[in-house]
């Protein structure tokens, strides 16, 4: 058969663009032609992200379908976005491969193979009704994928009922050597309010379903990671690390001026700020955070997103600019993974997002764990109770992390030898993962073989 056109459909969100993207790039260094769909409102944002200077063309093709929403309505409501995309993308989508196929004069230029994110297995099921070929593709931690194949479990053990609401407030492990997992921080439970949570439910148990009828589901994570997730999940193959070499899958334009700032700092003295694309902290928080970091007398590089505190504006504490002005440097958004391979970063403060914690696990970076919702807490007790990489924040009574719980952190964590090594170890097992005889580029080799046939 040669080397199909592969179509490349990842959840519309950045988390979920990235991890895919790099794939694809990988794909392309083999040879296969890939089509990249984002949505229409993620598609104006990466091409306007795209440094003036770079082009994706001649690499990848990018094209993009509407997601069924107003240009005004909240992308970050996920649960109506689940609803309103399985509403209107799957005929959308079926439209986009006919049509593509149809304008190819070329047989072996037709898609004839989908990888889609798993968070969206419609897209499987449009894969699978217009009899192409089929991998699902998962972009967050394998724990959280073995938790949601093990809902039904769940309720047999009334640990949840049907809804997905847990039956008392109790702490479970899927395994002796994974993160224990309350029920309270099962991830479907962190959107909106209760008709939000179960549109997240459902959408999982559909997606579990739909997954069963792709021939290879892949994960951007390793063997030694995670080891007895893919024991529970046997058929999971991890392809990971994959980190952002593209430059193509970034929803902010990056302020790459800040590596000629880390460029003049001290080896291992610079705490990296970086909460993803979609945590919100509210002014207070905002505030203690700034005032943490100043009372900690860290030099800092702290990424704020302009939606950072829900559309308000930024506003610093009284004098907080002037004050840290030798020492600090605030952007909109970081190369990061340049950032954290600089060799004056000292840690990583985070919001502990999948692509967040493989990339400063990559690098050997402790870190400072800051989760907000959905697979943030298993990620936490990966890296603080399992792998031993970082410390969390105790926040007060009212919640708040206060800026003497961070200052107190900070210093906790920058002279943890023990930490620092535990860190540096783990960046050599991820980087064998995906070197020659590594057991991810392994994997990634055998799906390449086997797409050919």
């Amino acid at each position: 058969m040669g080397k199909p056109h592969i179509l490349v459909i990842p959840f519309p969100a950045q988390g979920h663009i990235m991890p895919l993207m790099e794939l694809s790039h990988s794909l392309i260094d083999r040879g296969f032609p890939v089509t990249f769909v984002n949505t229409d409102f993620n598609h104006k944002r990466i091409a306007e992200a795209i440094p003036q200077n770079c082009s994706p063309k001649g690499r990848i093709r990018l094209v993009s379908i509407p997601d069924g929403l107003a240009p005004g309505d909240d992308r970050n409501d996920i649960g109506k976005l689940c609803d309103v995309m399985l509403s209107v993308m799957p005929g959308l989508l079926e439209e986009l491969i006919l049509n593509l196929n149809y304008e190819s004069n070329d047989d072996d230029d037709k898609i004839s193979f989908v990888i889609a994110d798993q968070g969206i297995g419609w897209a499987l099921e449009v894969a699978e009704r217009t009899g192409i070929r089929r991998a699902a593709f998962w972009p967050a931690a394998g724990g959280l994928l073995a938790l949601q194949f093990h809902i039904p479990k769940l309720i047999e053990s009334e640990i949840i009922n049907t809804n997905g609401i847990p039956t008392e407030n109790k702490t479970i492990k899927l395994s002796p050597d994974m993160p224990a997992m309350n029920t309270a921080h099962f991830p479907w439970l962190h959107f909106g309010d209760l008709a939000a949570q179960l549109s997240i439910y459902n959408t999982i148990l559909r997606n579990n379903k739909a997954v069963k009828h792709a021939e290879y589901l892949l994960c951007n994570s390793f063997y030694e990671l995670e080891p007895s997730v893919f024991t529970l999940v046997p058929n999971l193959k991890p392809v990971g690390p994959l980190l952002a070499s593209s430059r193509f899958a970034h929803l902010w334009p990056e302020d790459s001026t800040c590596l000629s700032w880390l460029d003049q700092q001290p080896p291992q003295s610079v705490i990296y700020i970086a909460f993803g694309s979609l945590t919100i902290l509210d002014k207070n928080q905002f505030d203690e955070l700034a005032l943490g970091l100043q009372l900690s007398g860290q030099r800092f590089l702290w990424v704020i997103r302009p939606d950072l505190t829900n559309g308000l504006a930024t506003g610093y504490p009284d004098g907080f600019e002037a004050r840290v002005a030798d020492r600090g440097r605030m952007i909109c958004w970081a190369p990061q993974k340049e950032v954290l391979a600089h060799p004056s970063v000292a840690c990583f403060l985070t919001h502990c997002g999948w692509n967040s914690t493989m990339e400063g696990l990559s690098m050997g970076v402790p870190f400072l764990c800051w989760p907000y919702f959905a697979d943030q807490l298993l990620n936490k007790s990966y890296i603080c109770d399992i792998w031993k990489v970082g410390l969390g924040f105790d926040p007060d009574e009212n919640g708040i992390i206060s800026k003497e719980e961070i200052n107190k952190k900070v210093k906790q964590l920058v002279g943890d030898e023990g930490i620092s090594a535990r860190a540096l170890k783990l960046k050599e097992t991820a980087m064998n993962s995906v070197s020659e005889g590594g057991s991810s580029l392994k994997n990634f080799e055998d799906f390449v073989e086997a797409m050919k046939c």
